[in-house]
């Protein structure tokens, strides 16, 4: 066995059992890239003292590079995340495919029809198909939840927050 082939064998077994490193990873790109967005972000405008509107950024993108280096340093020497315990969950029976299913398509249904029907009827299927995946059958309570959860917060969104939602047909109406 060559000398490049052994050393790459070392690196495998060395990194085996340290997925965190992936964590690692991810927090240094993220603290990389809101500390580059930081130092290109343009201050002029907002100016108003010693604490400008860059200061958050920097504090943000620092400390994500630093629980990045600690937490690199701690896998390195050994440190390892607890098990997932699982509350109630069995963690040797399979996921349940079918709710993940049925909410990615009652998610991808309220992205096709939010334009056509508007958010509160679009809003009341989210809600109404969402409460049916995840195992409601009340099939006279649930819908009006929906409707009243959906146009509730149309109305906060659209009135009090000034975030305008589409309202399809019912546009006239609210």
């Amino acid at each position: 066995m060559s000398t490049s082939e052994t050393t790459h064998r070392t690196l495998r077994e060395r990194l085996r059992g340290r997925s965190e490193l992936g964590v690692c990873a991810l927090l240094l790109v993220l603290g990389i890239l809101v500390l580059t967005d930081a130092v290109t972000m343009d201050t002029d405008f907002a100016q108003r003292g010693p604490v400008g509107p860059t200061t958050v950024p920097f504090v943000v993108g620092g400390l994500l590079l630093l629980v990045a280096l600690l937490l690199a340093v701690d896998v390195l020497r050994g440190g390892r995340g607890e098990a997932e315990g699982g509350e109630d969950v069995d963690l040797t029976e399979p996921g349940d495919w079918r709710t993940v299913a049925l909410l990615v398509g009652v998610f991808l249904a309220n992205a096709v029809l939010i334009g056509p029907l508007g958010f509160p009827i679009s809003g009341a299927l989210l809600f109404w198909g969402s409460a049916y995946a995840l195992g409601s059958r009340n099939l006279t309570r649930d819908p009006l939840i929906a409707a009243g959860l959906a146009l509730a917060t149309f109305l906060i969104f659209n009135n009090l927050l000034g975030v305008p939602l589409p309202g399809g047909p019912l546009m006239g109406v609210l």
